[in-house]
């Protein structure tokens, strides 16, 4: 009974400082993403205060999505510094209670944020995404440039010739796209026609532009209220190839990679954002254990700011490490099941034996 109670107040106190990071976190994130967005789309017509809260707020979730791993670091130091300060480890351990017992409620912890994390903020991440770019592209408009580090690209060959298509995300199962460009060629593969427009509809054989900036050849451009081009393709290859995979749910994206796999596909960046999402809670027990090696040992005066500072380094050491194998996975470099755990892995080894050493000699 004495080891389940305190085990409980490990995790309650671990919880409450998880959760006050988190909103602490959450409410600086919004005023920098609002103050990024008023500054960036102040003299844009549609502009108002009101929608570029909105537009904070759907973006929200995302950003909150990526700081999930350093949150966790944060928390478990703080939980831990916490307790030396109180000396309640220092209690524990003249109880009898081995590190490993009370880095449990701890590690425990820090599992059910990434669990809740995955499989809770990550649909919410998801769909206020998608929302944001749609939202984003009603007051940009056609004429403005395009965001080119998001933009993808599809080809399509049709009896017409050959169109090169690009958008900064796809909508409602690839049959919507937000701010597309379509690069018609001609038959020696040069462009000979430049459409931007503010979206576009796939319909039955063709793609319905609305909102059209057209260029062609050394003209001036022509503002065009709608367009049509031919085409063959289907949604469900559109929304493979142009939908960006943090704006699919862990729900959805299993169902993304069997249809890939069905066009002969290879999915990688879905596949890769899967498993990184399905390693998130084992990624965040091995932040864990790399606060257990800073911030666990008792010091009279407090825990050195070298000793906190190095183990907020490698934590971010290993989050740096972890979206580089990522994106060798994305590019097919590496496996995606590879790419997400041999990071978390590695930590989790590394974190286990330098414990091992300094508590169990």
């Amino acid at each position: 009974m004495i080891g389940l109670t305190l085990g409980r107040y490990f995790l309650r106190r671990y919880a409450v400082i998880t959760a006050w990071n988190f909103i602490g976190v959450a409410a600086l994130v919004f005023i920098v993403s609002f103050t990024e967005i008023a500054g960036r789309a102040a003299g844009l017509e549609g502009y108002s205060a009101q929608w570029a809260l909105g537009l904070a707020a759907l973006q929200l979730p995302i950003i909150m999505q990526q700081a999930v791993p350093f949150i966790g670091l944060i928390a478990a130091m703080a939980t831990l510094i916490s307790l030396n300060r109180k000396y309640e480890l220092v209690i524990a351990r003249a109880a009898g209670i081995s590190a490993w017992q009370f880095l449990a409620p701890i590690a425990l912890g820090a599992f059910l944020f990434g669990l809740l994390s995955a499989l809770a903020l990550n649909p919410i991440a998801a769909a206020g995404f998608s929302k944001a770019q749609a939202v984003e592209a009603e007051v940009r408009g056609a004429d403005t440039p395009a965001n080119t580090q998001n933009e993808r690209w599809i080809k399509q060959r049709t009896d017409a010739g050959e169109t090169v298509i690009g958008a900064e995300s796809a909508l409602d199962g690839g049959t919507e796209l937000v701010r597309p460009t379509f690069l018609i060629m001609d038959e020696e593969g040069r462009i000979a026609q430049r459409l931007d427009a503010h979206r576009a509809w796939l319909r039955n054989g063709y793609w319905e532009l609305r909102d059209v900036t057209r260029r062609e050849g050394t003209s001036a451009p022509e503002q065009v209220e709608t367009v049509s081009v031919a085409t063959n393709l289907r949604p469900e290859l559109v929304g493979q190839q142009l939908t960006q995979p943090e704006a699919v749910s862990i729900f959805e994206l299993p169902s993304r990679i069997e249809v890939a796999r069905s066009f002969g596909l290879r999915a990688n960046a879905f596949a890769t954002h899967f498993h990184s999402l399905v390693t998130l809670p084992a990624l965040l027990v091995a932040m864990t254990l790399i606060a257990a090696t800073v911030s666990m040992r008792f010091t009279r005066m407090g825990q050195s700011a070298a000793v906190i500072l190095g183990g907020i380094v490698a934590g971010f050491l290993l989050y740096v490490v972890s979206v580089l194998v990522k994106a060798f996975g994305s590019a097919g470099f590496v496996p995606p099941f590879i790419a997400a755990w041999t990071p978390v892995l590695v930590a989790m080894f590394f974190g286990v034996t330098f414990l091992l050493f300094k508590e169990d000699g």
